[in-house]
């Protein structure tokens, strides 16, 4: 049975950290708390090693789940280093009163940032012409691409980094449009975005189309084969959300009939990537779920991370004179 204690922390707090994250963090929490990582346990250790824990902090790779969180007896803190919670049971945490701190601000321009190199790899073919010049073969004829100028972005999901991919494209001269019934035309207007009232006219429209929108029960599978043939024959999807709002057996099936153009993806349905036909295609651009993973956002995630934990700690153990 979950007790989450006394209101105050009577001991030195115990941090277990079931993600690798920077060396930043533990320099800042150095001292100042027990922490353990856990990088490489299975589930079963990992829950006994949240006996005791006052505080877990995961990145995408480890799932919080009800089962885990009845193993922990005192938990107070799930921390998230990145963006999401869909790998956290979150309603269940706050019911036992565990506080769910996301991380989410360091890793924008890091994800918007991807998000641009995918579209200018897809639009120049960059690629599959890199790998030819590695075979030796000189295909200069096959290397005619696209110009981000003057094409048309629809994004899904107009948040944080929805907006600052649409700052950059606009840097190249796109036009942006997006669709997101929970953001408003006047703030849509403030960064020259234009909002699509249905999903479908966006698909319709854009020549690439990208997402950014939160894994949540109205997003899964968000696009499947219907929204798929929406999308221009020339068009390109890109995906730095989450996999599951894609339906990869439907882009699958796209990209086979030719209904669109190609498409990048940093996430998956299942992670990692396993025995899927979507490595087939010489157009589809695939990585390991880095959106976040840059040297200056995984600091930065580190750095907010430290400090929003320590806030907590101190807030609570001011009074016992634990920390120093």
């Amino acid at each position: 049975m979950y007790n989450p204690g006394a209101s105050k922390l009577s001991k030195i707090p115990k941090i277990i950290v079931g993600d690798p994250i920077d060396e930043e963090f533990f320099k800042i929490v150095e001292g100042r708390a027990e922490v353990i990582r856990a990088y490489d346990v299975d589930d079963e250790d990992f829950a006994s090693l949240l006996k005791g824990a006052d505080i877990v902090i995961v990145r995408s790779r480890r799932r919080i789940t009800r089962a885990l969180i009845d193993c922990a007896d005192c938990l107070k803190v799930i921390a998230r280093a990145g963006i999401g919670l869909d790998n956290i049971d979150v309603d269940y945490a706050r019911s036992k009163g565990i506080i769910v701190v996301p991380v989410a601000e360091a890793s924008i321009e890091a994800v918007a940032e991807l998000t641009i190199g995918f579209m200018i790899a897809l639009s120049r073919k960059i690629p599959q012409l890199d790998s030819k010049v590695k075979k030796g073969l000189w295909c200069k004829s096959e290397g005619v691409g696209l110009e981000l100028k003057g094409k048309t972005l629809g994004i899904i999901g107009l948040g944080r980094i929805g907006s600052r991919v649409a700052e950059l494209a606009k840097a190249f001269g796109m036009r942006v449009i997006a669709y997101d019934p929970y953001v408003d035309r006047m703030a849509a207007s403030k960064i020259g975005v234009e909002l699509i009232d249905k999903l479908s006219d966006l698909l319709k429209i854009s020549d690439y189309v990208s997402i950014h929108t939160p894994l949540t029960e109205e997003t899964y599978h968000m696009i499947g084969e219907r929204e798929l043939k929406l999308m221009k024959p020339t068009a390109f999807l890109i995906n730095t959300a989450r996999g599951s709002i894609v339906d990869e057996k439907a882009l699958i099936k796209a990209l086979k009939e030719g209904w669109i153009a190609g498409a990048a993806l940093d996430v998956f349905e299942d992670e990692p990537l396993e025995d899927s036909d979507l490595v087939k295609f010489d157009n589809v651009i695939l990585t390991p779920h880095i959106g976040g993973s840059t040297i200056e956002a995984q600091k930065s995630i580190a750095r907010i991370l430290a400090e929003k934990i320590m806030e907590y700690i101190e807030s609570i153990c001011k009074d016992n004179g634990n920390l120093k």
